[in-house]
């Protein structure tokens, strides 16, 4: 019999990208940092996004192609266990902040996360509004979030306080973070040493490591330049 699953399951593999994260990913410097800002590429266990095509009722005899998407379709995820082999102990100086991207379904592997990882849950530092929504098995998915957690003492000098904690901004493509999360870290935070994990840009002032980052810097936004944004 056919069914939905039986047509989306084979693509579904097919595009499912497999990540060996010691044969894969680079090694992570060898310098110390201050501040570690994570776009963790969290792993779902092959959950899958579809629409109204896989239902029969729907899509008579399955005509029309499934569609179905998911994160592990647009780059290579990690599970938990393999996330926490990951030595981001080694590059944390002596006080360290670590803020790490999470979605509602990760936030408990997220604060064990960030524990192995040698960090103390601090609170939710950022809340992004995407102005789309999900599907969710409980109310409509609409925001992801930035965890804060901390070793040792709070880093000084600080910046800027008066960053706000919700970002309401559209979403754009799968998986791109907003650069008003990042601008907020910097102006919180402008003299510390700074790196972004699992990076896809490439900001003056933060180092990087990841498989996707562009060799252009991108500029970072002044606190006069950034006066009409919506997070100010």
């Amino acid at each position: 019999m056919i069914s939905g699953y039986s047509k989306y399951n084979p693509k579904a593999k097919q595009q499912t990208k497999i990540n060996p994260l010691e044969t894969i990913f680079p090694k992570l410097p060898t310098e110390k940092y201050d501040i570690i800002y994570a776009d963790t590429p969290w792993d779902y266990n092959g959950k899958m996004q579809y629409d109204k095509t896989s239902m029969k009722d729907e899509n008579i005899n399955f005509e029309k192609d499934i569609f179905i998407s998911s994160a592990s379709f647009k780059y290579p995820t990690l599970k938990l266990d393999e996330l926490k082999k990951l030595d981001v102990q080694s590059i944390a100086n002596y006080n360290c902040i670590l803020f790490m991207w999470t979605t509602g379904p990760q936030l408990e592997n997220s604060i064990e996360l960030g524990k192995a990882w040698g960090f103390e849950y601090k609170t939710m530092d950022f809340v992004w509004d995407k102005q789309v929504h999900n599907p969710g098995r409980y109310t409509l998915s609409q925001t992801e979030f930035v965890l804060a957690f901390k070793k040792g003492k709070f880093p000084s000098p600080r910046g800027a306080r008066n960053i706000k904690q919700l970002i309401s901004i559209h979403r754009d493509i799968h998986s791109k973070k907003p650069a008003a999360i990042i601008e907020g870290i910097t102006r919180m935070f402008p003299q510390q040493k700074k790196i972004e994990l699992f990076a896809r840009n490439n900001y003056e002032g933060w180092d990087n490591w990841g498989l996707e980052i562009p060799n252009s810097k991108i500029k970072i936004i002044t606190k006069e330049e950034c006066k009409t944004k919506s997070f100010l």
